[in-house]
């Protein structure tokens, strides 16, 4: 009588531990970082349709790397749980550490039960009306869960960005600075060579604005992202708007009625970024 195959626990727990690392390796980076006004989360993604930030309901945002197909369920999922819980309790109610604490079950439920993990690593982050009341939880395919302070970076070389981040990341940060520093820690090459140049067009960028009254996600696009990002314009580091701060104009360049507000707790979503569903970047150095 044959005996049957057997694989110790941990060396199952380690193979698909290492399967899930390979996979978020490949996907490009994304990095979250406070600022002096909210929360930034800045992406290497040239795609107009696929977002990796997304906003989840009034002060909490969504950023992930990986299989689009994976973090997408999610995202709706979370969506969902949050619609639901500030509809049935209050809207103070819904918290990003309750939502990261869902996100936690669900990733380690899969980890362990599932024949495959998640190939992702998300980060959910809340806006508070002081900045030390801001919170970034980041969430690993095994489910563990990190309260991270001040920046995180996932995907890619993040080893590597992480160390160049916390030599330069500071609190009071303006917007323009924020920016550029997540540009240039997007930038620099995993194999240590020159850092590649990323223009506004190959970058998805988004903030959570405290100072908005109650919905403050919004995207940072066009004129005024350019703006931001150039290292040659004074006003780059002027505050965008005093007499209305968070107005959509100010993080669009358009005007407030070609704004229309999206539906409460929903983004646009689209298809992934090289039409097989994963949101990879080359897999071999360019």
């Amino acid at each position: 009588m044959t005996m049957p195959f057997y694989v110790p626990p941990e060396q199952v727990m380690k193979d698909r531990a290492d399967f899930a690392r390979k996979g978020i390796a490949r996907g490009r980076s994304v990095v979250v970082l406070a600022y002096d006004k909210g929360i930034a989360f800045v992406a290497e993604n040239p795609s107009r349709a696929l977002h990796k930030v997304s906003e989840i309901y009034d002060r909490i945002a969504f950023a992930a790397v990986g299989r689009y197909n994976e973090f997408e369920s999610l995202r709706v999922a979370g969506i969902r749980y949050a619609d639901l819980r500030g509809y049935s309790y209050d809207r103070t109610d819904v918290t990003a550490r309750a939502l990261a604490n869902t996100y936690a079950q669900t990733l380690g439920a899969v980890f362990t039960q599932e024949s495959k993990p998640f190939e992702i690593e998300i980060v959910v982050a809340e806006v508070g009306a002081r900045v030390e009341h801001d919170q970034i939880f980041r969430l690993t395919y095994d489910g563990s869960v990190a309260d991270e302070r001040g920046f995180v970076v996932m995907g890619g070389a993040s080893d590597q960005a992480e160390e160049a981040l916390a030599e330069r990341w500071r609190p009071g940060l303006s917007l323009g600075e924020a920016l550029r520093l997540a540009v240039d820690v997007l930038a620099v090459s995993p194999d240590g060579g020159e850092p590649r140049a990323l223009g506004a067009d190959q970058l998805e960028v988004a903030v959570l604005d405290r100072q908005r009254p109650r919905r403050t996600f919004r995207r940072v696009v066009g004129p005024l992202l350019e703006r931001l990002l150039s290292r040659d314009n004074p006003m780059s580091d002027a505050p965008v708007d005093e007499a209305h701060p968070g107005h959509p104009e100010v993080l669009s360049g358009e005007s407030d009625s070609d704004v229309p507000a999206p539906p409460l707790g929903h983004d646009n979503a689209g298809p992934s970024d090289d039409g097989q569903g994963r949101d990879d970047g080359p897999t071999q150095p360019s």
